[in-house]
């Protein structure tokens, strides 16, 4: 029996086929293979298509069928991942109506903290866990605000994930962990947030039925199997944002568990059995894949907007004729603290850790006759791993002290110069796994079908690739200590 699962990132899409009994990964890909752009219409926008999503989708699979690695038509159960936050809207024939307003735009903030002051920061805290901000639920209110006429169309709201379902089976559909991370769901009462949607003056009709992650969404379509190759009838059985279900793919389900991630954005994303907030707001607090109405299983999330988006930017004006290793490996040329050459990372919209600081990235203190590509390379590396530092200690502050942090080996964790700076920056051992989102969402898709009896079975195989510790610790915090004191100053300006 196999499985297919697939990650909607904001980069691209990418798609594993495992092989349930086994649990081994038969074939990844991804497509397309440059990076999908972001749609910048304003200063502080974000946006894609969602008709792009699908269609790289299809694509992504058909690359993978015709690797000839696997029978198409072995393929069981599909399983979706995807980035949080987005704002996907369709009418009552299930048509596009605008661009999807993605994760890291910041047109909704103000919004967002309207509400927070309006409902109450004690109502927001206790029952949504978070301050509005510029989730989902807000860049609806912008869109109505905005786009009345698009607004007045809307039939059902969804996320990226529940969006693709749709695209397979017909069927809409969400989830308590989706509608959590849009600012919907009150912890409370266990219901939609009945303050939220009068505040907003949302329907409640606008939601697709509630299920729960692992479950069957609906059925792939005749015409979409026969276009892919897959046997029709095959369900959806598995959704989650990217960052629950990277927490997944590393077997992070139980309280004081973290993962992390460096891709376009970083993420550190801790499990606790308390429905915990942040008073600031600074790091945020969802419903885990595995929480239920009995039992409290919160992903406590640290996002940094800007992390691997600037290596992937030096890379474009820095190294456009290298490759990822060979910027990697020039980065190792060069010492702790990179000669001095200061950078900060956040130039990828308002970052929620810096309290919804619009920061921009920095390069500071260049040397013209020292500095070369190879120290902008490993300063780009060190100063996402000090911005990953900042965001720990403010989960430190809210109870999340790991032990050791899992990984996957995949984006910026493939540099043994950001592996061993984070490790040290952090003083935190880092287990490395050969895994990703894609497959972590097959394997989520095999636990939806029921193919193993619980999480931990569906992880009986998983070891750690290496174990990464620390090795430089004392010098890393005082390279840190310089840093933060020239990420404070751009925040005063």
């Amino acid at each position: 029996m196999l499985l297919l699962g697939i990650d909607i990132g904001t980069s691209s899409i990418k798609v594993a086929v495992v092989d349930a009994s086994t649990q081994k990964t038969i074939c990844t890909v991804q497509y397309p293979e440059t990076e999908t752009p972001i749609i910048a219409l304003q200063k502080g926008w974000a946006e894609q298509s969602p008709t792009d999503w699908w269609n790289h989708t299809k694509l992504a699979i058909q690359k993978a069928n015709a690797q000839k690695k696997y029978h198409p038509k072995d393929i069981s159960a599909i399983g979706i991942a995807y980035q949080m936050h987005g704002l996907v809207c369709v009418d009552k024939d299930q048509n596009l109506l605008y661009n999807s307003i993605i994760w890291c735009d910041s047109r909704a903030i103000s919004i967002g903290n309207d509400a927070f002051n309006k409902l109450g920061s004690d109502y927001c805290l206790s029952h949504l866990l978070n301050s509005p901000g510029n989730f989902t639920a807000s860049k609806l209110a912008w869109l109505k605000a905005n786009e009345s006429a698009v607004y007045k169309k809307i039939d059902k709201i969804m996320l990226p994930g529940d969006y693709i379902a749709m695209q397979f089976s017909g069927k809409s559909t969400t989830s308590i962990s989706s509608l959590s991370e849009g600012m919907f769901w009150d912890f409370k009462t266990n219901s939609l947030s009945e303050e939220l949607f009068q505040y907003y003056g949302f329907e409640k009709s606008l939601i697709p039925e509630i299920k729960d992650v692992f479950t069957n969404h609906g059925e792939l379509s005749n015409h979409i199997a026969a276009e892919l190759s897959l046997k029709a009838g095959i369900p959806v059985t598995y959704k989650a944002g990217d960052q629950p279900n990277n927490a997944l793919s590393l077997n992070v389900f139980e309280p004081g568990e973290v993962a992390a991630t460096a891709g376009t954005s970083g993420v550190i994303y801790g499990v606790s059995d308390q429905l915990k907030y942040d008073p600031l707001s600074r790091v945020n607090s969802f419903a885990h894949v595995n929480h239920s109405d009995h039992l409290n299983r919160i992903g406590i999330l640290l996002c940094i907007n800007g992390t691997g988006i600037l290596n992937s930017w030096v890379k474009k004006i820095a190294g456009k004729d290298q490759s990822y290793n060979e910027i990697n490996e020039a980065a190792a040329t060069i010492s702790a603290g990179s000669n001095g050459l200061k950078m900060l990372p956040f130039g990828n919209g308002a970052e929620r850790m810096l309290e919804n600081k619009t920061v921009n990235a920095h390069i500071n203190n260049i040397d013209l006759n020292m500095h070369s590509a190879a120290h902008i390379f490993r300063a780009a590396q060190e100063s996402i791993a000090f911005a990953f530092r900042y965001g720990l200690d403010i989960l430190k502050e809210n109870g999340t002290t790991p032990k050791v942090i899992r990984a996957g080996k995949a984006n910026m964790f493939q540099s043994t110069v950001f592996q061993q700076a984070f490790v040290d920056v952090t003083n935190v051992p880092v287990e490395l796994y050969q895994t990703d989102g894609s497959v972590g969402a097959a394997i989520g898709a095999g636990i939806g079908l029921g193919v193993y009896a619980s999480s931990k079975e569906a992880f009986s195989i998983n070891e750690p690739l290496e174990t990464i510790e620390p090795k430089n610790a004392s010098t890393y915090d005082g390279l840190y200590l310089e840093w933060k004191s020239y990420l404070i100053k751009q925040m005063e300006q």
